[in-house]
């Protein structure tokens, strides 16, 4: 348990001491998670098990101070109540007497006088969303809104303060006076670092004890409601409360009201223009109507999808980035299917993805939240979060300051940057490989990046690199050998199997032997300002390679380059390996990764045939793709 008391109690200590006379008050909690978690409250409720869509009603008694409700998750018991849980257990008991172990999500409620006080709270940590929104309830009035805390911490936790189901704060972990407000900073204790990270996630909580802001308030009979991994755009609780077990409420189909019948039989004879006329303006009205009711049910329906994306990065409004962004004023880039902003929310600063709507749908945009919110590794750029209002689709990520890899390696007339030196060079490579090794290797799911390039390579400002831009990515099983997708991605880095339109993550690995040849040359490969032999570099790399000149594609901007000519060309050899048209013969990424830390070799028994010209090299069975003649790719 922290070192202090909540931030309620802390806040609210002054009016402890008045009586308090007003009514009792009923608490619902309910798990919409995908997973059991088993809530407890303390002094009053203790604790039991709850599935997912089930309920548990607490009765709260006049007067009530100081309650607490938390999720607890991992738990074991026995048949007499005995047992464990991962996160916010009570001295192993189901049936909770006192306050549960951090971290926990915490629901804190008072009632003083004729008010309720309420708050969501991360003075213990984090373990599940949370949100506690006040009933409909008949007879009162004046009260709304209630906190909210539907992102997930856990996704951008510190690894100092992670733990195993949930995060901790940081009092929990270093025990010091400026994290738990404690002896000479009990006064005037301040945001940390952490708790940063906690607010910016979830606003309306307590991140710290001395939190100036996050106590809601309302009228006494206010019947309210605790939601385990509530909606993403909920912000109020359903209007009737159900008994356990309990659905999720379901909006239901709109349809028209019955109209009366008339006595007897009736007849209307249009006979005269004006009640034409009428007639046909009021069917105009009727189907304004229809289509404004269907619009708005398709934008309704469209926001309940995004309200089931579970441990989501944190929801922005549209108001709240176009701020951010001085109403999208600042374009630092292009990336997949729109524009890219630069931004400030709060002390940091941010890159606005805003996608067109011709291009991106809405599937596309669940994807991309859905896969970057879930993954996490320091050489993929990450998402903080997103917004999904109406028509707009947004994402909002880290800003890196030194932009996209290929302002840094073409050598344009407008461009004055420095050329890079050779070991930033083989840093950078050295760290997309980590990047994708990670996608394709680590992570549940197998994930294709798809679109691998030097204008999705983002680089900090000590050109640390990482991947971004995972719009075209795809999921694949792991018992999958491969994924049928149409082609998508940039001509110049696309595999050849993606004429067969059957690929598997092994197109990454061709995407970036084509991005390694770029880095080691300074060009771009597909570059339609030089003469013709040479404006495809791949093409121009089986040239040289079999004639024994690969020196000759070394990048004569840099002396440096120029003064590494052996190392270079080993690179260019890894290149030669993830270059194979054979997918199968192609490296996986880890083993990339092991060449390039110099724990293994490359494969030198390569072909020298890189630009695909007949489909049987593919290295893929099933149905192929049928071109007329030739076929390379540009």
């Amino acid at each position: 348990m922290a070192a202090v008391s909540t931030s309620l109690a802390v806040h609210l200590q002054p009016l402890f001491l008045l009586v308090a006379t007003s009514d009792s008050t009923t608490i619902d909690i309910t798990n919409q998670s995908s997973y059991t978690v088993w809530p407890a409250a303390a002094p009053i409720g203790g604790g039991l098990k709850l599935a997912p869509e089930e309920t548990w009603t607490l009765h709260m008694p006049a007067g009530t101070v100081g309650q607490r409700i938390w999720p607890r998750t991992g738990c074991s018991f026995d048949r007499k109540g005995n047992g464990s849980c991962q996160t916010g257990d009570c001295d192993g008991l189901i049936a909770c007497k006192a306050n549960g172990q951090p971290p926990s999500t915490l629901a804190e409620f008072s009632q003083i006088q004729t008010k309720d006080f309420f708050d969501i709270s991360l003075v213990d940590g984090f373990n599940v969303p949370m949100a506690f929104l006040p009933m409909p309830t008949k007879g009162v009035t004046g009260c709304s809104k209630g906190p909210r805390c539907a992102a997930n911490i856990r996704s951008r936790c510190p690894s100092e303060l992670q733990t195993p189901g949930g995060c901790n704060n940081a009092c929990t972990v270093f025990k010091q006076d400026k994290y738990c407000c404690t002896g000479t900073n009990s006064s005037n204790c301040k945001s940390t670092s952490y708790s940063t990270i906690f607010k910016q996630m979830c606003p309306d909580a307590f991140s710290y004890p001395l939190d100036s802001s996050g106590t809601f308030a309302c009228p006494t009979g206010t019947s309210y409601q605790v939601i385990f991994c509530p909606l993403i755009n909920q912000t109020i609780a359903p209007a009737a409360p159900s008994p356990l077990p309990i659905s999720r409420v379901e909006r239901a189909p709109l349809s028209p009201s019955p109209l009366p019948v008339p006595g007897g039989p009736t007849r209307m004879n249009l006979k005269s223009s004006s009640v034409k006329r009428v007639v046909g303006i009021l069917a105009s009205i009727g189907s304004f109507i229809l289509l404004t009711i269907t619009r708005r049910r398709q934008e309704r329906n469209e926001e309940d999808d995004f309200g089931e994306l579970q441990g989501t990065p944190m929801r922005f409004t549209f108001q709240q980035l176009e701020v951010a962004t001085q109403q999208f004023t600042e374009k630092i880039g292009e990336g997949g299917f729109g524009s890219v902003f630069k931004g400030k929310f709060g002390e940091e600063k941010i890159a606005v993805k805003r996608l067109d709507q011709a291009g991106q749908g809405k599937s596309e945009f669940l994807a991309e939240v859905q896969t970057i919110g879930s993954i996490h590794h320091i050489n993929l750029v990450r998402l903080i979060g997103f917004c999904a209002e109406k028509s707009h689709r947004l994402l909002v990520y880290e800003y890196m300051p030194n932009g996209s890899l290929d302002r840094w390696i073409y050598r344009r007339h407008d461009n004055n940057t420095t050329p890079l030196d050779w070991g930033t060079r083989c840093k950078i490579i050295t760290h997309i490989a980590k990047g994708l090794s990670y996608l394709h290797e680590e992570c549940t799911k197998r994930i294709a990046h798809l679109d691998v390039k030097p204008q999705n390579i983002l680089l900090d400002d000590n050109f640390n690199a990482k991947l971004s831009d995972f719009g075209l990515c795809k999921l694949i099983d792991r018992d999958m050998s491969q994924v049928v997708t149409r082609m998508r991605g940039t001509p110049g880095y696309l595999a050849p199997e993606w004429l067969t339109s059957q690929i598997t993550e092994k197109a990454d690995v061709y995407s970036f032997g084509v991005v390694v040849m770029e880095i080691m040359s300074g060009r771009k490969n597909l570059d339609t300002s030089r003469s013709e032999e040479s404006i495809h570099l791949i093409s121009l790399l089986e040239e040289k390679v079999k004639s024994d000149r690969l020196v000759d594609l070394i990048d004569n901007n840099s002396n440096e380059m120029q003064a590494q000519k052996q190392d270079v060309i080993q690179m260019m050899k890894l290149a030669m390996w993830c270059l194979q048209i054979d997918c199968k013969r192609r490296p996986k990424m880890s083993e990339v990764v092991k060449v390039l830390e110099g724990t293994m070799n490359a494969d030198s028994n390569v072909d020298h045939n890189f630009v695909a010209t007949n489909q049987a090299n593919f290295g893929i069975a099933g149905n192929m793709y049928q071109a007329p003649g030739e076929m390379r790719q540009y």
